[in-house]
């Protein structure tokens, strides 16, 4: 076993005992039920701009946060302090905020029955043992690699290397105690290319579980050039109606705004433009989107939810049609439902793929709008309008011709999702969100 593995071991052993003392101690002081979350953390930063080291940040952190009940009564409070007398203050104030609080008849732990009861091992832990010499030697040849790749690259926002494991530990009163340690490393690299007013700006990264499978860093380098100096001598463009193609880097952004709206806080609320789509066709028949929280070193993989709920694959859309929303315990009391294990959020979204590459797609599309940076948040979660401002490609017969920028491109989510014509093959995993490329067909493409 590596020593960094030992070390987490201890400490997950260590944070066990502490958060099952404090789900004991809040039920020795009255508590109906508690929960506790203890985590820490600690990890690296290391840049570098011009050749030269810009910063060098280490981090260490560690914080509790306690959940009690009093009957329907909710207290929560957090603290960094794991000193026993703050441990136990920290659950006193916790007591204390639930005794002026209203009663709420959908607060509450989850039910004993869907806790997770086994904790199969998703290989989410990989120490990086690198010094900062060595980081600092990875970060200068990514910075070299962009301005090697073209003389048009006349200056760096910098390349960073980051480093980071964590270790956490869930527990309430039902008897759950689990957690486990995990990683996440990453290296990017953002570099300005052209000169006067036509200077271009553009970046690329790259993250893992496990540093072995971040791409090589003279890799990260070159592609962030690339998408520099592919944006110089962007034009403008009249404003018109044509489809549009959503680099997959931005294509995962689109998914954000589905998952937020059959999310339980949005519907429960109903602050959704999707409320009362169950079972109906949201997006067109050609998408399929499943959560898939068991994938091995997965950037969003769990056994179990924020609560300790045990995670399931789920088919969330099929055929275009919604299947399934994403639901915490307290979300699907409101909504009469049962949690789907989704408190804290997604696990793996993957959209599945379709058989074009970037280029197929591209040949697709024929005329239309390559976009590769959206700015601005111009979403309404509640209708579904849509405005963001653009930058990308102009395409005709089939191939790029010249960048464009200053556009802004409008539709209604709800029309973009049923106008998907097509899902790349082009998978890029940044993010719990997995997807290629998407082809919408129809939107408004206003020029400057």
């Amino acid at each position: 076993m590596h020593p960094s593995a030992k070390t987490q071991q201890s400490n997950s052993s260590t944070l066990s005992q502490l958060a099952t003392d404090i789900v004991a101690y809040a039920k020795k002081q009255g508590a109906s039920a508690s929960a506790c979350d203890v985590s820490e953390g600690l990890g690296k930063t290391i840049s570098v701009r011009q050749g030269a080291v810009e910063t060098i940040e280490y981090n260490r952190d560690k914080g509790l946060s306690v959940t009690v009940y009093l009957g329907q009564k909710r207290g929560n409070a957090s603290t960094s302090d794991f000193s026993a007398q703050a441990v136990r203050d920290t659950v006193d104030a916790a007591l204390n905020i639930a005794r002026f609080t209203a009663e709420d008849d959908c607060a509450g732990l989850p039910d004993k029955a869907m806790l997770a009861t086994t904790f199969p091992d998703l290989d989410l832990y990989h120490p990086w043992q690198l010094s900062v010499e060595q980081a600092i030697e990875l970060a200068c040849e990514c910075e070299e690699a962009a301005f090697r790749t073209d003389k048009r690259i006349v200056n760096s926002e910098g390349a960073t290397v980051n480093v980071n494991e964590s270790n956490f530990i869930h527990a309430n009163s039902l008897g759950f105690v689990g957690g486990y340690p995990a990683s996440r490393h990453s290296v990017s690299c953002s570099v300005i290319g052209g000169k006067g007013d036509g200077m271009q700006r553009d970046y690329w990264y790259s993250v893992a579980r496990d540093a072995s499978e971040i791409l090589r860093v003279d890799e990260i380098g070159r592609i962030a050039a690339e998408r520099t100096v592919r944006r110089l001598k962007a034009r403008k463009l009249s404003t018109t109606q044509c489809p549009v193609l959503f680099e997959a880097p931005v294509a995962a952004s689109l998914f954000g705004h589905f998952v937020h709206a059959v999310s339980g806080g949005s519907l429960y609320r109903k602050s959704s433009f999707l409320m009362d789509q169950m079972d109906k066709q949201i997006f067109s028949d050609i998408v399929r989107i499943d959560d898939v929280p068991d994938i091995p070193r997965g950037l969003a993989s769990s056994v179990f939810d924020d609560e300790g709920v045990r995670t399931q694959r789920r088919a969330i859309v099929e055929a275009g049609k919604l299947k399934g929303y994403f639901l915490g315990s307290y979300s699907a009391r409101k909504l009469g439902m049962q949690t789907t294990g989704n408190a804290g959020g997604t696990h793996n979204l993957i959209v599945r793929p379709g058989e074009l590459d970037f280029a197929g797609l591209l040949r697709k599309m024929q005329r239309g709008l390559v976009v590769t940076e959206l700015l601005g948040h111009g979403v309404n979660p509640v209708t579904g309008d849509y405005s963001r401002g653009a930058a990308g490609f102009w395409v005709e017969h089939g191939e790029i011709q010249y960048p464009v920028e200053e556009l802004t491109i409008a539709d209604n989510l709800k029309n973009m999702y049923r106008n998907i014509v097509a899902v790349g093959n082009d998978v890029l995993v940044q993010g719990s969100r997995q997807c290629g490329s998407v082809l919408v067909d129809g939107m408004t493409v206003a020029g400057g």
